[in-house]
């Protein structure tokens, strides 16, 4: 098997033997032949290449069946190493030594590329065979993203002297008093405006909502003390990096402010201060009838053939109600409505929770003089700042950045769980000395869904997880207090009453009690109906893919882009092409 050290291996030939083999077997349609190719236990992912689907097949078996379902139309042809791609390379992956391949391939309606991972087959004589293949469509034929080069001479305003300028058409693009968007984005934040940048450049006519005043203020507005918790490498979006000036950790208000300007750079067209109020599907015509509410109390009828949801893997707040909560005689707020603790200093706080958000807001609330004590109500993943990169230094091994969200797209469920249990069970060991006096305090953790760490924590549940800047050793050191809630009896006017008797009083109860998830917010807007038929949304499938996500749903006409700046960046190609796609006619909602 190849080590990291090894400079002798033929890497280059054993890829493109491999290769050559798949290319032939698929020429001949011979399927059987090509999952020969694939160890017993060899998963392959495809990513809209096959049949415009997001899915997983693992072993031979099934690989061939997917193979004999597919090759007729998708027409795959020329898997061959490309030449703007790292080359292949001997690599550990989740504890298996592979060969690492990305390489470019055809099919019928575009171009694509993937990863293939090789390792010596003991029941082969030790051939070469894939372990991990992955397929992604990249992009579609006759119709390429609208950059420079493609522009040139097609925009569509006059160069003639007293003609329309460019800031005139872009007036009248974005005030849509002559038509309708073909996509009506729901959400202006990472989500909504990759997925619209993709779509734009695409040529497809979108158009993003958002509640608040202004660009960006879905992060402006979030607490004072917030920086995102992974680093700036790999959280660049679409067509746009980040300066390589910025800091590792980006705050909210910088993040905020290149909101803004990605919007105007990428000519995006954006209402602020605008709500999706009702929202109904026309299936005689394929269109949505949408009511917009400006914050003017205008409304707005639009007609749009798809609706993108892009409010978050969560978004309306979660406000259980707990026993004797509507005696307290103090102030009660969602952790999404907290900012900074300053009016509260000297006085005592409650914060119910202990997820990421729990844990900065107990922070920001210490930092302002206030005392303060956290509610436990189930055991939580700890994970230092530094470990919790562990998970992302693929994109620190020096290929691009393309390069890089090929080969996160490319990990299948069952490899991904075991390099996300490896890197748990790393960075549970260093952090043990922090851990452990956790414990010692009575906070309660874990090792995340099962034994996988933040990463399967929230891509199964969007929560339950801190990554520790500083809270942790708070509470370690008695600074920050911490309770059971199974010890608490009862609230009541002035806080808490405890089992014992005693009262924890507090002048100030934050709830960090999470959000539900995307199903409830379309049934809050689209009603039952819709979103039963649906159903839900995010964490993973029988397949190991996440619900509903970045795909067609049961509800013709109906989207959802979620989750981190790098998930957003990666998926809004493969969602952007379906719609694309829908639109050129190159598939139909029941293909």
């Amino acid at each position: 098997m190849p080590k990291d050290a090894d400079t002798d291996l033929p890497l280059l030939e054993i890829a493109e033997t491999w290769l050559t083999a798949f290319n032939a077997a698929l020429a001949s349609g011979d399927t059987e032949a090509a999952a020969a190719l694939f160890m017993k236990d060899g998963h392959w992912r495809d990513v809209l290449a096959f049949d415009w689907r997001i899915a997983t097949v693992s072993g031979p078996e099934a690989i061939a069946q997917k193979l004999a379902a597919t090759l007729a139309t998708a027409k795959p042809s020329d898997f061959h190493l490309g030449d703007e791609h790292v080359g292949p390379r001997a690599v550990m992956r989740a504890g298996s030594d592979a060969i690492e391949v990305i390489f470019d391939f055809s099919t019928a309606v575009g171009t694509g590329s993937g990863v293939l991972r090789l390792r010596e087959d003991p029941d082969a004589d030790n051939a070469w065979r894939a372990w991990t293949l992955s397929t992604t469509l990249q992009a579609l034929n006759g119709f390429p993203e609208r950059t420079s080069a493609e522009r040139a001479g097609g925009d569509a305003f006059s160069r003639e002297w007293g003609g329309e300028n460019w800031q005139d058409f872009r007036d009248r693009q974005r005030a849509y008093e002559d038509r309708d968007p073909a996509v009506l984005v729901v959400g202006g934040g990472q989500a909504g405006l990759g997925v619209a940048a993709r779509l734009t450049h695409l040529g497809v006519d979108t158009l993003i909502i958002d509640k608040h005043e202004r660009i960006g203020d879905n992060w402006r507005k979030r607490y004072h003390s917030l920086t995102l918790h992974n680093e700036v490498y790999v959280n660049h979006m679409p067509y746009m990096p980040f300066p390589p000036t910025w800091p590792v950790y980006i705050p909210k208000d910088m993040l905020a402010n290149w909101f803004e300007c990605y919007v105007e750079a990428l000519e995006l067209n954006y209402w602020t201060g605008t709500e999706m109020t009702s929202a109904d599907y026309d299936a005689d015509k394929n269109a949505w009838v949408v009511t917009l509410k400006k914050s003017d109390g205008s409304e707005r009828i639009v007609r749009p053939r798809h609706v993108i949801m892009a409010t978050g893997a969560s978004g309306i707040p979660i406000m259980p109600d707990l026993p004797g909560l509507k005696d307290f005689k103090g102030e009660v707020m969602h952790s999404g409505a907290y900012e900074i603790g300053h009016k509260w200093a000297g006085k005592k706080a409650m914060v119910i929770g202990t997820g990421n958000s729990a844990h900065d807001v107990a922070q920001d609330l210490h930092a302002c003089g206030v005392e303060t004590t956290m509610i436990q109500r189930a055991s939580s993943h700890i994970v230092s700042l530094k470990e919790a990169q562990r998970v992302y230094l693929l994109y620190a091994e020096g290929p691009s950045i393309d390069d890089c969200d090929l080969l996160a797209t490319s990990f299948p469920f069952p490899v991904l769980k075991v390099a996300y249990k490896r890197a748990t069970a790393m960075s549970k060991e260093i952090d043990k000395p922090l851990l452990d006096r956790l414990e010692a305090r009575g906070f309660r953790t874990n090792d995340g869904v099962d034994d996988c760490g933040f990463q399967m924590s929230y891509l199964q549940r969007g929560g339950g997880y801190y990554f520790d800047v500083g809270c942790s050793e708070l509470i370690a050191n008695g600074e920050i207090d911490i309770v059971n809630y199974a010890d608490i009896d009862s609230f009541c006017d002035k806080g808490a009453r405890l089992r014992d008797g005693t009262v924890l009083e507090a002048d100030l109860i934050v709830m960090a009690t999470g959000y539900k998830m995307q199903q409830e917010t379309v049934r809050q807007f689209m009603g039952d109906e819709i979103a039963d038929r649906v159903g839900p949304v995010w964490g993973f499938d029988d397949g190991g893919e996440l619900r509903n996500m970045w795909c067609r749903t049961p509800q013709p006409g109906l989207w959802f882009t979620a989750g981190s700046l790098a998930q957003c960046r990666i998926y809004s190609r493969f969602l952007a092409l379906q719609i694309k796609a829908l639109e050129e006619g190159l598939i139909t909602p029941d293909t």
